[in-house]
């Protein structure tokens, strides 16, 4: 930084210290621990299935190169270097923008309500798991299951006992009986099984035709745990269970514990939530290679046909690379900013971003081996195809999954394996987003950093009161909707708008001579290559992804208790909406209310007055850069009244 001086009358109050990692390990861990979530093992592999597997992991690379690495770097230089979350960052660095990181903090609130709910699923099943028998093996005789539940040694025990009977409505029943609740009559003839068929008037039907079977592991997801009935929807959501809401009550619970202290506490933490879900993966990599099918499942996962590789070709393989790239990574949630911001200011940032980076797209990869290892398996029992087995999202981790287990010695184990694993993955990523939340409080109001864990609590508490709604027999209608558009555009919108702001409002070359201060020494062919992406090639890619992500717009649905999909009201899709557009709207929002702050206390609203760095934007530590005209180190988070700044262009703010 350039030399300047303290106003005469500058007074410097000593705030309580912000905090900072005991050491550079909790911080990568935090930051690995971000990166690979959920999405790594339920989204990626099924986005594979979908575009032709070794295709899209080219398309993965490629995009990892020109848009998540990028902006995984700039925002670990960001966070690092201002030593602030991204409330107060986008405030000094561009006035007109501090509406960007208010954007940012709206997105990881929405994403923090929703998040929760995987986990607090997860908790669910993982201690459904614990049972003698796993509750989802068998169709079975409470109200809670449906007619329609499926599952073939049953029907096989039913078929055994009588030729004419086959297993529908939880018992063993007549297929006339079956065949007349569809209006169909039975048939003369039986199918190649020997099983008999209905008769619709034109054509002898097979029973799997006659009605869509629900298999166990589908019915317990629906009926059991979510609490789905067949008159459930968006205006009769029905009340709460109470199961859901004890096991939210304790994933918040984990949250807040873990959280309590911070990054002190969160960073000891991920020292197992980063590292179990790998050992869980090989685990299961070993187990899953030896079942039978494993292989078939494997060969469709990475073996390159011509066929796949003209879907290169394709648009729509490039578009959801960079989507899953981008989301994958974090960028723009200011989570990656908070996270960084707790670092030493001469941390070598630029090492982590690229090891992390790599190491998110490596755990994408090894998690496909795993999952299409047991997809292979499921495909080879059911006798089917392997494309028509895989699912994705919560398909894959509450219905495929459950379903596979069951299938395997001591299943029990299996269960509880997995289930942990995607536990640890969620709260990794569950406590950076709070920690933003909770960070941007206490940036805006320092005087509530010797009470940080009365705001943590405090946050948690409203956290779970708005996940109370997803609690209810229709929850997966606002968990969808949330899902659906809370992190879509807007999100977008803000990296795009971000990478502007800092490349070409505050200026790459002042960028790079920050990254010089804290000691960052690049090789010249990494700098060109930054460049080069930040300049023009990311900016570009976003916003291609921006315009795919409209064009391939369809309305939010969910699943419900039918098979069909519930397609969800005007009415309620124009709310997803509003929480798309929300973090633009803060944006714009925020360029008025700067403009009209400052004309009012008589500050210059000029365009570059506006768009330039105030004099409150320097470096978090100045000790390695530059030392105060009193003397005094400026040691970290010292009061802001201090002001000096060679970049600003307002120096009366």
């Amino acid at each position: 930084m350039g030399k300047g001086k303290a106003e005469k009358g500058d007074v410097e109050v000593e705030e309580v210290e912000r905090g900072g990692w005991d050491n550079q390990c909790d911080f990568f861990l935090s930051c690995l621990g971000y990166a690979v979530g959920l999405g790594n093992v339920w989204r990626f592999p099924y986005l594979c299935y979908e575009h032709g597997g070794v295709t899209f992991l080219i398309a993965y690379l490629v995009m990892l190169l020109i848009s998540g690495l990028p902006l995984f770097f700039l925002e670990l230089v960001l966070g690092q270097y201002a030593g602030k979350g991204p409330l107060k960052l986008f405030g000094r660095i561009a006035p007109a923008f501090k509406g960007l990181g208010y954007g940012m903090l709206m997105i990881s609130f929405l994403v923090v309500i929703y998040y929760n709910m995987i986990i607090a699923w997860t908790i669910y099943y993982t201690f459904a798991g614990f049972a003698s028998e796993l509750p989802w093996t068998y169709c079975g005789n409470t109200t809670l299951t449906s007619r329609d539940c499926f599952q073939r040694d049953q029907e096989l025990a039913c078929f055994n006992s009588s030729r004419d009977d086959t297993f529908w409505d939880k018992k063993c029943t007549s297929v006339s009986e079956v065949c007349l609740n569809f209006n169909m009559t039975e048939a003369d003839e039986r199918d190649d099984t020997n099983r008999l068929m209905c008769y619709n008037g034109t054509d002898n039907i097979v029973l799997n035709r006659v009605y869509p079977r629900v298999s166990p592991s589908e019915d317990y997801y629906k009926r059991t745990m979510l609490g789905l009935e067949e008159d459930t929807s968006w205006e009769n959501m029905g009340g709460l269970k109470w199961e859901l809401v004890l096991c939210l009550a304790a994933a918040w619970t984990i949250v807040c514990l873990c959280l309590i202290k911070g990054v002190q506490s969160s960073g000891k933490v991920v020292y197992f939530t980063a590292l179990f879900p790998y050992l869980v993966l090989v685990i299961l990599l070993i187990r899953g290679v030896t079942l039978d099918g494993a292989y078939d499942g494997i060969i469709f996962y990475v073996y390159p046909t011509q066929e796949k590789m003209e879907n290169l070709l394709k648009i729509d393989v490039w578009a959801a690379a960079a989507t899953q790239i981008f989301y994958s990574l974090g960028p723009s949630f200011g989570g990656l900013i908070t996270l960084a911001s707790y670092n030493k200011f001469t941390n070598n940032c630029h090492r982590d971003a690229i090891l992390i980076a790599f190491a998110n797209c490596g755990t994408s990869i090894f998690a496909g081996f795993v999952i299409f290892s047991i997809i292979g398996f499921m495909a080879k029992q059911a006798a089917l195809p392997v494309e028509e087995v895989i699912k994705g999202g919560t398909g894959l981790a509450f219905i495929a999954y459950p379903e596979a287990v069951t299938q395997m010695p001591f299943p029990q184990i299996w269960s509880f394996l997995f289930f942990g694993m995607l536990i640890t993955l969620g709260l990794d990523s569950q406590f950076t987003m709070t920690e933003t939340v909770t960070t941007a409080i206490m940036d805006q109001y320092p005087n509530l950093r010797a009470h940080k864990g009365k705001v943590v609590i405090f946050a948690s508490i409203i956290g779970f009161i708005l996940g109370l709604t997803m609690c209810t027999r229709g929850g997966i209608f606002m968990f969808e909707l949330i899902n659906w558009y809370s992190a879509s555009w807007g999100l977008l919108i803000c990296a795009i708008t971000e990478i502007l702001v800092v490349m070409y409002g505050y200026g790459y070359k002042n960028f790079l001579e920050n990254m010089e201060e804290m000691g960052l020494k690049l090789p010249t062919v990494m700098k060109y290559y930054w460049l080069s992406m930040w300049m023009v090639i990311t900016p570009v890619v976003l916003f291609f992804v921006l315009i795919m992500t409209f064009i391939q717009y369809s309305p939010a649905w969910s699943p419900d208790y039918s098979q069909e999909k519930y397609y969800f009201p005007t009415g309620i899709q124009f709310l997803g909406w509003l929480m798309a557009l929300v973090a633009a709207a803060f944006i714009i929002m925020g360029v008025f209310w700067q403009y009209y702050n400052r004309k009012r206390n008589g500050k210059p609203t000029d365009f570059k007055s506006m768009t330039s760095p105030n004099e409150k934007w320097g470096p978090a530590t100045v000790t390695n850069a530059v030392k105060k005209p009193t003397g005094l180190d400026n040691q970290t988070y010292v009061k802001d009244e201090f002001s000096y700044n060679k970049y600003s262009a307002d120096t009366t703010y």
